[in-house]
């Protein structure tokens, strides 16, 4: 590009040469200075291609410079929106699955407290179900122990008859035989109607010689006697019922020392 410069400068100092010579032949002595500007101009020329052709090349490198900065901030800025594309990606996974794992363990907790409930519940009314039976059980067996209660007083009235006969007249029916029926008839009541007590659960205790038992008995009083155990029933005054293994009233008795 300097070459061409400098010809097409040396061609114009040439043709305006040749001009003021043919238009002047009196000047044509001032070709030497004429050339001498010619030079001058390309030179000046020469320099002005140099500094553009200079500002070009380094307007170009800065150019290039830039272009790959662009470039580089554009890789990274690429790489960054793929890093918080994943991590939104992940996090966007995490969430979704972390409701998931909430609700089901949700869930779960709901169950075992239904379950527990459900449980509860089936024992509560198991329990209430006993309890029922037992109360009807008990209900059934222990019916007749006030109408129980009010026949004892009977048995001890029959009972304290049939002792008021002497031994020697319960059987003479023929010295006394109003008597030995009177007491035939007093031992036939007394014996229906301990048959009807043990058809019902009433059963009588407390005889004489047996051991003495606070939950059975009621110590009246206690007395030495020979011949006999301690700590044993010498006397009974009222015999003791017990209705289906519940004792009702208890025997008073009196007792033999230790």
């Amino acid at each position: 590009m300097i070459s061409a410069n400098a010809r097409l400068a040396r061609r114009a100092a040439s043709r305006l040469a040749t001009q003021s010579s043919r238009s002047n032949p009196l000047q044509i002595s001032d070709g030497g200075a004429w050339t001498s500007m010619a030079l001058r101009v390309q030179s000046a020329h020469n320099q002005a291609s140099s500094s553009l052709i200079s500002r070009r090349m380094f307007s170009s490198s800065d150019t290039d410079k830039k272009e790959d900065s662009d470039k580089s901030e554009g890789s990274e800025e690429e790489r960054s929106e793929e890093g918080k594309t994943g991590s939104e990606g992940e996090e966007g996974e995490g969430e979704e699955a972390n409701p998931l794992e909430a609700k089901i363990a949700k869930l779960e907790k709901e169950s075992k407290e239904f379950k527990d409930q459900l449980l509860r519940a089936l024992a509560e009314q198991e329990n209430i179900r006993m309890i029922a039976r037992k109360d009807v059980e008990k209900a059934n067996s222990f019916a007749t122990t006030k109408m129980a209660k009010s026949l004892l007083d009977v048995s001890d009235n029959l009972e304290r008859a049939l002792e008021a006969v002497p031994e020697d007249m319960r059987e003479d029916k023929e010295g006394h035989a109003v008597l030995a029926s009177l007491y035939e008839g007093i031992s036939m009541t007394e014996t229906l109607l301990h048959k009807s007590f043990n058809a019902n659960g009433l059963k009588k205790f407390g005889e004489v010689g047996d051991v003495f038992d606070p939950n059975l008995h009621d110590a009246m009083f206690e007395y030495a006697e020979e011949g006999k155990e301690g700590g044993s029933i010498g006397q009974v005054m009222k015999k003791g019922f017990s209705l289906n293994e519940r004792v009702i009233r208890p025997a008073q008795v009196g007792t033999i020392k230790k």
